[in-house]
């Protein structure tokens, strides 16, 4: 008798002793998203705080968020419920809820993916790139060598605006005016350009009035531009025809972008950075003129890491619902699903804490 119950006793560890080992595997492999999660907010803690000591004593400028984030942040934090409803039932054994809310959520997913990427796409169609661009236009700058006069009247230029008598132009003229300056913007290997028209519009190098000859612009003394300053022309001619003014962002100053050093916001009066009611003295002249647009760039970077990461656990979100449809994520085996889940709900409050950081900070 004794026997007989050690064997039952043996018998019932034998068949304990898997579901044991699963428990314990299914906790091993929560605890290693764990610590994938402790890595990636280390990770994003210090791009933040690169991107507060960047601010310290720079030039920074602020742009508002594109209209397509604040799309992709409802839709992660849509995806988050249908995922835990995804979970619920599979857990409740109800395998069309599953297999729908799972479906669901990987399309969420993709959305969350493409309106980041339509988000990039606003970004620079207002003129703020990743990299390489500066806060102030300084090559190829209107005024410091070549201007242009429309039917013998200067064109003036204040912000990114262009005027003609004191008046605005209007989108049609400036049209205009960027049809006839494309031309100087394809020059050959010697920055020749091969001008086809002149007409109304006459443009002065020096205060000196460029002579149209023989598909070519010469200067007063009857020479061609020198090389260096055909680039110059060349490089305001790119500026206009991308609606460049004083700014490499797209707008108005104040209004669509806001410029700010050591905390305090700047304004901009005929063309010169004003800091606390006074002009920038030349020490800030000359380091506005160089200044990085930093802040773009740093946006770019901690949404993009972030955006990778949403990219690669998509690739696990489809893999866990062909495993619902499958049948491998069921009532009894919903570690994949778990693992998933979290490292996604984690994103998703991740995203929303970056956007509310660059939202008050950006």
């Amino acid at each position: 008798m004794k026997e007989e119950t050690d064997y039952t006793e043996g018998n019932k560890e034998q068949t304990d002793h898997p579901d044991g080992n699963k428990e314990q595997m299914g906790k091993a492999k929560l605890n290693l998203v764990y610590v994938g999660i402790f890595s990636v907010v280390m990770f994003f803690a210090g791009l933040i705080s690169a991107y507060v000591v960047s601010m310290g004593d720079s030039f920074w400028l602020k742009v508002p968020f594109p209209t397509a984030f604040w799309v992709s942040t409802t839709l992660i934090a849509i995806s988050s419920l249908t995922l835990l409803l995804a979970s619920k039932f599979a857990k409740g054994g109800n395998v069309k809820g599953l297999k729908t809310m799972m479906g669901i959520t990987f399309i969420l997913g993709m959305g969350f993916v493409y309106f980041q990427f339509k988000g990039y796409g606003q970004l620079v169609d207002n003129g703020v790139h990743f990299s390489f661009n500066r806060i102030l236009v300084t090559d190829g700058r209107y005024g410091d060598y070549f201007e242009i006069e429309k039917d013998g009247k200067y064109i003036e230029v204040n912000g990114n605006d262009y005027f003609l008598s004191g008046e605005k132009l209007s989108d049609n003229e400036m049209k205009d005016l960027q049809s006839f300056m494309v031309q100087f913007t394809k020059p050959d290997n010697k920055m020749i350009f091969d001008v086809k028209e002149y007409g109304k519009y006459k443009i002065l190098f020096k205060n000196r009035e460029l002579e149209f000859k023989d598909s070519h612009l010469i200067t007063s003394k009857g020479e061609e531009l020198l090389y260096l300053d055909a680039e110059r022309l060349y490089k305001l001619a790119v500026n206009i025809c991308d609606g460049r003014g004083d700014f490499y962002v797209r707008g108005k100053m104040g209004e669509d972008f806001h410029v700010y050093y050591k905390g305090k916001e700047l304004e901009y009066e005929n063309r010169e950075l004003i800091y606390q009611g006074a002009k920038l003295d030349p020490y800030l002249q000359v380091k506005s003129m160089e200044s990085y647009d930093t802040a773009s760039s740093f946006l770019y970077i901690i949404t993009m890491a972030h955006l990778l990461h949403v990219i690669v656990t998509v690739l696990f979100l489809l893999r866990a619902v062909i495993f619902s449809f499958s049948g491998k994520i069921n009532a009894n085996n919903t570690v994949r699903l778990q693992m998933t889940g979290v490292f996604w709900h984690f994103l998703g409050l991740l995203w929303i804490v970056l956007l509310l950081f660059l939202l008050f900070i950006h």
